[in-house]
């Protein structure tokens, strides 16, 4: 299934300055029943985001009316624990389409490209730069820029590394089938002639 292009996204954020941030409290397991990928973006850190009486507990980003945006800027280590692909698909069902951090897991890496979302790795420093800049003014752009691989905001920029099959089938709202076929041209040619 195709997603939209991405190129260039110019947006607030969310901070979620947490460490070690695993799949079970991206979506806790209780909630992984449904065969689809809609509807996962309710359950969105849903341990985090409410009580043991499911009520909003207010200091928590996701719940503050002050932080909007569809990049999700979080701590070290994200996305480690079990490999659920379910991960990715609350991030992209609740909105998000970047999450930034100065590491994340490979399995969750690699499902979050899977699924429209483009992981960015950025350095520690920048990353606890820009976390404490949005916790400052929640109304920080920050810009990302998948065609010339580089994030920035409030005139601080750094470069990050992406697989360039990945960078074409985000750029191209392709999945893995799309991009095959967006070759069908070429196969034939060369099935022409081998």
């Amino acid at each position: 299934m195709s997603k939209e292009k991405f190129h260039k996204l110019v947006s607030p954020a969310v901070p979620i300055a947490v460490e070690n941030i695993d799949t079970d409290q991206i979506i806790p397991a209780r909630f992984l029943k449904a065969t689809t990928r809609e509807g996962f973006g309710d359950n969105l850190f849903r341990d985090w985001r409410y009580d043991g009486n499911n009520n909003p507990i207010a200091e928590f980003p996701l719940n503050n009316d002050a932080y909007t945006g569809k990049i999700l800027v979080a701590g070290k280590n994200f996305g480690c624990g079990s490999s659920r692909e379910h991960a990715a698909w609350a991030i992209y069902d609740y909105g998000f389409r970047v999450v930034v951090s100065s590491f994340f897991a490979d399995i969750f890496k690699n499902n979050a490209l899977n699924n429209a979302v483009l992981p960015v790795v950025v350095s520690d420093q920048f990353l606890n730069e820009l976390l404490e800049t949005i916790q400052r003014d929640p109304k920080t752009e920050v810009t990302v820029d998948l065609e010339n691989q580089f994030i920035s905001f409030n005139g601080k920029k750094e470069g990050f590394q992406i697989n360039a099959y990945k960078k074409t089938c985000l750029m191209n709202g392709y999945d893995d089938i799309d991009y095959l076929l967006s070759l069908n041209k070429e196969i034939k040619e060369y099935d022409l002639t081998h």
